[in-house]
């Protein structure tokens, strides 16, 4: 045997490369046959209420790329979460893009925000982690309503186009589908990132960091890397609403909800996989939008409370941890 061959590193096992490939493919097959369930059924409340499911699948499933994998709690989600939608209405009004383009713009916002805040955070942890993200969304909201460019504190109007991309019959069917591709792409790139190298050192950043330091794993580089993905993935999952209610304004798109949820539904689900998101946000949003048709939408945090409550005393590793244990 050569030298060259004996020293030669291991390739990786064809069954992990080949389970990323059949998890991408069925996230696919998944996507497809809801797109064409919701066609089949052609309401525009279905569409709707598909979206704003849809929405929260992808902002849970960003938030807990670093709350759940890493263990860095963000109280900044609406802070993302609008910057994608406020890079959608400045893109809109510079250069006259329509949604699709503006997504990678937003992600690209996003993205840079979440780099930035790791680069000022590097150093800390806990408490202090969560307090710095909750003021990044006081500086963002401030700077939102202060710019005129972007509407101020009186918002912006976003029209949606007249013509509706084929083969779709109107645009909220339009909003809907690409809501779901986007979440299905979410939820692959977090299902790579937890079996990767990437999900293993960020398990130790989050069991113990000290520890990972003195064992040689690159804490603060998977943090930066963490708060780049996550940030970018929420400010896509923002990106569509202008377009979804046609109207943005900063008390909106910075609202209470939009961080509540973000953590609420990842603790309900499970956080230490990537199932656990969107099994929180698919429960709690469908309860929520079914108490906005039923009773009031100011009952949603209500909901949001009930159910975490519940979830925290009966199952405090979520609803995974309640199935692993269980089995």
């Amino acid at each position: 045997m050569s030298a060259t061959a004996a020293t030669s590193p291991p390739s990786l096992p064809a069954p992990r490369q080949l389970g990323h490939a059949g998890f991408w493919i069925a996230s696919a097959v998944v996507a497809l046959a809801l797109a064409l369930g919701l066609r089949a059924l052609g309401s525009e409340y279905a569409y709707f209420a598909a979206t704003f499911v849809l929405q929260y699948v992808i902002l849970a499933t960003a938030w807990n790329i670093l709350g759940g994998y890493a263990g860095y709690v963000n109280f900044g989600a609406a802070a993302f979460f609008a910057a994608g939608a406020y890079a959608t209405v400045a893109m809109g009004k510079a250069l006259g893009w329509g949604l699709v383009p503006s997504i990678g713009a937003a992600a690209l916002v996003g993205g840079a925000i979440g780099f930035g805040t790791g680069i000022l955070t590097l150093r800390l942890r806990g408490a202090y982690f969560a307090i710095a993200t909750l003021c990044l969304a006081v500086v963002l909201q401030t700077v939102v309503v202060n710019w005129s460019f972007l509407g101020g504190s009186r918002g912006a109007y976003v029209i949606r186009p007249r013509e509706v991309p084929w083969p779709f019959d109107t645009y909220s069917g339009f909003l809907c589908i690409l809501m779901l591709g986007l979440a299905a792409a979410s939820v692959a790139i977090a299902r790579t990132i937890e079996k990767s190298r990437l999900g293993l050192g960020l398990a130790a950043l989050r069991d113990d960091e000290a520890a990972a330091e003195a064992a040689g794993v690159p804490t603060l580089r998977l943090k930066l890397v963490a708060t780049t993905v996550s940030g970018a993935m929420m400010a896509v999952a923002g990106a569509p609403l202008p377009f979804l209610n046609g109207y943005v304004e900063p008390g909106g798109a910075f609202g209470l909800a939009y961080a509540v949820n973000a953590i609420a539904m990842p603790l309900i689900g499970g956080t230490a996989s990537w199932a656990g998101p969107v099994i929180g946000a698919t429960l709690l949003a469908s309860l929520q939008q079914a108490a906005t048709v039923t009773i009031s939408s100011a009952a949603n945090l209500l909901i949001v409370g009930v159910v975490l409550v519940v979830f925290v005393c009966a199952a405090p590793h979520g609803i995974i941890g309640l199935f692993r244990w269980r089995r």
